[in-house]
């Protein structure tokens, strides 16, 4: 791991982000105004092509093309279509599904405003006995993947992947199950300065690929839910301390601000927010402090997006369609100070660096989204004057025959000046 330790080492210095929650390893940063944001999409029987893709929407208002779909890009597959990551010089865009060990390499480099499919990477379930890859996360020169699954029993143990640029397999890593580790993974997110890693953790492929409605009867399914995080050292990429954090704990947000030296996650089903930090003896430790909407009506909490200077929260709720803003000036005691609500039903949320424009997309999962009415499928861009969310534009991605709108990337022309010119 020789090469690890004196990349992270020389990283150090460049951890900083563009849409903020981004690996702090990414180059090529959108400081400005985005021009593009790529959907990963997922298929619909009978909708289109059917296939998972890669949307460009154009979201630079001054573009004659504001707000419509500008490019797409097949898979010529359905395999529940997830999570993407750039890689660490941004010029290749990584994507996959829970139900598939497959991942499509996209070029967003070339020609930032229509992504082209590079290559295929299915050799993940092969080497590692993982499955369902989820987050996709840049290292210098290296891409560590976090899978949901496994496929020898389809469970929730599973374990991160670690592959070349290149897309050839590395290494992989099982999450802990000594120590109150329960084997599960969801997130990863890294923090250079402290050498730390740390991981969330969620559910396998026997409960995420079951209709939601059927799953939450099910007693003893719904006992096969992650409930701890894992701290790593992370150039020697091992489990150093797992924490017990009931309720599925999903994203993970470093505060950005150079000072801080904590993160922050929701719970999925208990509806609260948890801080992991050092205490006063330098040891990491997590604890509860903050509840999202009212956890008796189960709003379930699924995506969260921190400020650039680390003292706001963005966090978006499935059951009840609202996007909240929670004040961490004091990250021990987040207050909310807003919500609306912004669909009948919302998932991701992404926002700019500059904290003025968030985007929403609509899908969680196939066989959890809502159905008649209530299954809206979009993207919806807001501009955001630190009081108010006001839309600005949305993509209707059913009326489209698109599919289902998942997660969100931003894109930029000056991508492509700089791949060409370097």
């Amino acid at each position: 791991m020789r090469w690890f330790v004196l990349a992270c080492i020389s990283a150090i210095g460049v951890a900083h982000a563009d849409e903020t929650c981004n690996s702090p390893y990414i180059s090529q940063l959108i400081k400005g105004q985005e021009d593009y944001v790529y959907v990963w999409t997922l298929g619909v029987e009978g909708l289109g092509d059917g296939s998972d893709k890669l949307v460009t929407i154009d979201v630079n208002p001054k573009s004659k093309r504001y707000g419509k779909v500008i490019g797409k890009v097949s898979t010529g597959a359905r395999v529940e279509a997830h999570h993407m990551g750039f890689t660490d010089d941004r010029r290749y865009l990584w994507a996959g599904g829970l139900s598939d060990n497959r991942i499509w390499v996209f070029d967003v480099g070339r020609n930032p405003a229509a992504p082209k499919l590079a290559r295929t990477i299915s050799d993940l379930g092969e080497k590692s006995g993982f499955l369902g890859p989820h987050t996709y996360y840049a290292l210098p020169g290296r891409m560590l993947v976090q899978a949901l699954s496994n496929t020898q029993d389809k469970g929730g143990r599973t374990g991160m992947a670690l592959y070349n640029n290149k897309g050839e397999f590395i290494s992989s890593y099982s999450m802990p199950t000594e120590g109150g580790g329960d084997g599960y993974g969801y997130d990863l997110a890294v923090n250079p300065k402290q050498n730390v890693l740390l991981t969330s953790s969620f559910t396998g492929y026997a409960n995420y690929m079951r209709p939601l409605g059927e799953l939450i009867k099910d007693a003893e399914a719904m006992k096969n839910f992650g409930s701890s995080m894992a701290v790593w050292d992370l150039k020697a990429m091992k489990p150093a301390k797992v924490f017990k954090v009931p309720g599925a704990p999903l994203e993970i947000r470093w505060s950005l601000n150079p000072k801080d030296n904590w993160a922050i996650t929701a719970a999925a089903l208990t509806s609260k927010l948890w801080l992991v930090k050092q205490d006063a003896g330098g040891q990491w430790a997590a604890k509860e402090v903050g509840t999202i909407g009212d956890p008796s009506k189960i709003p379930l909490p699924v995506d969260i997006s921190i400020t650039r200077d680390g003292k706001g929260l963005w966090v978006n709720t499935f059951m009840d369609g609202t996007t909240r803003y929670f004040d961490l000036s004091n990250p021990e005691a987040p207050k909310q100070t807003y919500e609306k609500v912004t669909g009948k039903q919302i998932n991701m949320i992404s926002q700019s660096w500059d904290g003025k424009r968030l985007y929403i997309t609509s899908s969680l999962l196939a066989n959890w989204d809502k159905g008649g009415a209530d299954n809206e499928q979009f993207i919806r861009g807001f501009a955001w004057d630190g009081s108010e969310l006001t839309r600005k534009f949305e993509v209707d991605f059913t009326k489209e025959k698109l599919g289902r709108a998942h997660h969100m990337k931003l894109g930029t022309k000056a991508q492509r000046a700089t791949v060409t010119g370097g």
